[in-house]
């Protein structure tokens, strides 16, 4: 099956095959992403050719018919790249590049590539550069004249260009080298996180699949300035702003990475010190495109790697985003706590910060407390350390009397109940 697409960049052509482990739905679905992947690359998808086989060819992944073909199509339209809608074996990889006389990568090496030209701080560079040479390292063989005779261009962003003739050893050297130093900047961040839990700060992290809008809904519910776009992998380094819920509480609020299907195993490993910011989170608000017609596995996608960082047992509310793209009745595919918005409608942000107060009352405890009037200073911790439901001055005891939820484990419940066994 073959799909032509308008002209513009650097021409693409995309290759997938689908096996038998995988419905047809899916299938079209991830061929959709591998286009939207490769127009963030920079590139512009002029062709695309799939297949289907009971399982991927060993030695080409696509048959040698196939194989023929891709060579005419690379003449009639002067594709300059092909990718493949998967991860390709180092043989696979060696034998698709001899064949063909142009630059062939596959879907890992182009995501590489998007965080690449995504990172920006020194922890992201280095994060994304460790992925790379963990990809390249078994792929040395048969890549180096490739990429050294066909230069610059998608696929060949960060250490693709300047790693390429050196011997495994070194790369070796570097890897090394990259991981201390993100030791030390783990440690750092650790204590930062570790500061942060000492203030008592509540801690939401926003997770999701990429473009799913978390960077909108920082912005939007912190008024922070943020980098947004429309695009996958926006957001590489975390950020984390203050939010005031309606009660006037105070929490921090920090974006991550976005998840995707298939996401390379090497980029796992490289960012999982910036994804334990979910891991450290006392409450995962998972932002999903209730728009993307492939949510449900969108959703699937996020929780298996939540699984796998050990953040699948914290509390979890589902924000369904982007309630204006839809069309017709919306139906939730999670069952825990969940609510559709627009991160552009102001009504509707208003209601996602109730309903994360909602959620969180759930986590903490009561408490009723009455104070002196001139303990204004607890007063005030009251309003932004808890949610507080009720708070009035009492004419006849001459006192404040407060109403709330605190989180257990915080040191200003613990003073509330200090107080409140001392005042019986």
């Amino acid at each position: 099956m073959n799909e032509q697409w308008n002209v513009e960049d650097e021409k693409v052509l995309i290759v997938g095959v689908k096996s038998q482990d995988i419905d047809e739905e899916s299938f079209l679905y991830r061929m959709e992403e591998l286009r939207a992947l490769t127009k963030t690359a920079g590139g512009t998808v002029v062709m695309e050719v799939t297949q289907n086989r009971e399982k991927p060819d060993s030695a080409t992944y696509i048959g040698k018919g196939k194989v023929n073909e891709l060579k005419v199509l690379i003449d009639e339209y002067e594709v300059e790249l092909i990718i493949f809608n998967d991860e390709l074996s180092p043989s696979q990889l060696r034998n698709m590049t001899s064949s063909l006389d142009v630059k062939v990568i596959d879907r890992t090496q182009l995501i590489l590539d998007i965080f690449a030209s995504r990172a920006g701080s020194k922890e992201g560079k280095l994060q994304v550069e460790l992925a790379q040479l963990s990809y390249l390292l078994p792929r040395l063989r048969g890549q180096g004249q490739m990429l050294s005779r066909l230069g610059g261009g998608i696929g060949t962003r960060g250490p693709g260009e300047t790693q390429l003739e050196v011997d495994q050893r070194h790369i070796r050297n570097r890897m090394t080298d990259i991981k201390r130093q993100l030791e030390n900047i783990v440690s750092h961040r650790e204590r930062y996180r570790s500061r942060r839990k000492k203030n008592q700060a509540f801690q939401i992290a926003l997770a999701g699949y990429t473009n799913a809008g978390k960077s909108t809904l920082l912005h939007r519910l912190s008024e922070a300035d943020v980098y947004v776009e429309n695009q996958l992998f926006a957001t590489l380094d975390p950020t984390t702003k203050k939010m005031k819920l309606p009660s006037g509480m105070e929490v921090l609020l920090t974006d991550t990475v976005g998840f995707i299907q298939q996401l390379p195993t090497s980029l796992i490993a490289a960012f999982r010190s910036t994804l334990e910011e979910v891991k450290e989170a006392d409450l995962i608000i998972h932002v999903v495109d209730a728009s993307n017609a492939d949510f449900p596995n969108h959703e699937k996608t996020v929780y298996s790697l939540l699984e796998e960082l050990e953040a699948d047992k914290l509390p979890i509310l589902t924000v369904y985003n982007k309630r204006d793209a839809l069309y017709g009745d919306f139906f939730p595919y999670t069952k825990g706590p969940s609510i559709l918005i627009s991160a552009h409608d102001d009504s509707d942000l208003d209601k996602l910060k109730e309903k994360i107060e909602s959620v969180m009352e759930e986590q903490f405890s009561p408490y009723i407390v009455y104070l002196e009037g001139n303990e204004g200073k607890l007063l005030h911790r009251l309003q932004q350390e808890t949610i507080q439901i009720e708070r009035y001055f009492d004419e006849d005891r001459e006192q404040y009397f407060v109403r709330g939820y605190a989180s257990p484990d915080s040191a200003i419940y613990h003073e509330m109940q200090a107080r409140h066994e001392n005042d019986d």
